[in-house]
């Protein structure tokens, strides 16, 4: 394939069929941008996006990564899929680790030429912290989802010094992480899970988006936390999300329950974690979200 010069910026995206890179690419060819996407199978017809074939684990060519301005690697199998099986841990893992290495690989083999790299993370990389409040600079913690999310780190690393790592928060969306409360909230079964009192980092989609297009422009290195600035507890999610539904929120689903029925690692790493994610380089930088408290970006997720 010839890439050649192209007249508009180039972005090239992996992981695009999902909530966030569904957005993220409609967001680019709203702006006049070239998306071309990283695809296992090339199908005919793909519209406005180029589709690029590829096989994480397999060598990846690096010219057709040369004339992007920037690679945005957003794969990773649900975490929210269970039960988290030997197997499933497998695909957890080669989904994020095994594409965010493999596209590196080919970043690498560029040198100086390597476009800029944006992969994705995820906040769950600093565990469980109570009463802190996490910055880019604090340490990954010792859940499940921690010790992946540092690997996954380390394998995007591998591309150069160029590279922004995507610690995302939660997206309240109706299609993300506000789907299954959503049902429990409908049924009238939502309630507090383990304390309640447990931090959670979320997002808004829109804030989502707007934050990674953000990194890509101004070039922002390292670690990013992609958070909501407001404080928020499950509690906090769950009966906003009831008071908006004219639901109840009331049914306790206590800690040891959680742990059983969904496994330990699912339950402490998704549910029971406790952690106040501060997007300390994103204000720093001077990003400014829209959706500044939980209850805006609850109200955006439930309007999809």
């Amino acid at each position: 394939m010839n890439q050649g010069k192209h007249s508009r910026p180039r972005i090239v995206i992996s992981g695009a069929s999902g909530l966030i890179g569904r957005a993220l690419c409609r967001s680019f060819l709203d702006d006049g941008y070239d998306v071309a996407t990283l695809v296992r199978n090339v199908a005919p017809g793909a519209g406005d996006l180029t589709h690029l074939p590829w096989e994480p684990g397999k060598p990846l060519d690096p010219e057709v990564l040369r004339s992007a301005e920037a690679v945005i690697c957003l794969n990773g199998a649900p975490i929210s899929k269970l039960p988290w099986t030997r197997e499933y841990r497998h695909t957890l893992y080669d989904s994020r680790v095994v594409s965010a290495l493999t596209i590196a690989r080919a970043l690498e083999a560029l040198g100086e030429e390597a476009p800029f790299f944006a992969c994705a993370s995820a906040v769950g990389y600093y565990g469980s912290s109570p009463s802190v409040a996490l910055t880019e600079q604090s340490p990954a913690g010792d859940t499940y989802l921690a010790r992946l999310c540092t690997v996954w780190e380390r394998a995007a690393k591998t591309a150069g010094p160029h590279v922004a790592l995507l610690r995302t928060a939660p997206v309240l969306h109706r299609a993300g992480m506000l789907a299954p409360m959503i049902l429990l909230t409908k049924l009238g079964i939502a309630g507090p899970l383990g304390s309640g009192n447990q931090s959670w980092g979320w997002i808004s989609l829109e804030d989502e988006v707007r934050a990674i297009r953000f990194v890509v422009d101004q070039k922002l290195t390292g670690p990013v936390n992609i958070s909501g600035t407001e404080r928020a507890t499950a509690n906090d999610v769950g009966k906003e999300l009831a008071a908006q539904m004219n639901r109840p929120f009331w049914f306790p689903a206590p800690a040891f329950i959680l742990k059983t029925v969904l496994g330990a690692d699912p339950a402490e790493s998704l549910l029971l974690t406790d952690a106040h994610v501060h997007p300390e380089k994103l204000i720093q930088a001077g990003f400014e979200f829209r959706h500044r408290r939980v209850a805006d970006a609850v109200a955006a997720g439930l309007a999809g």
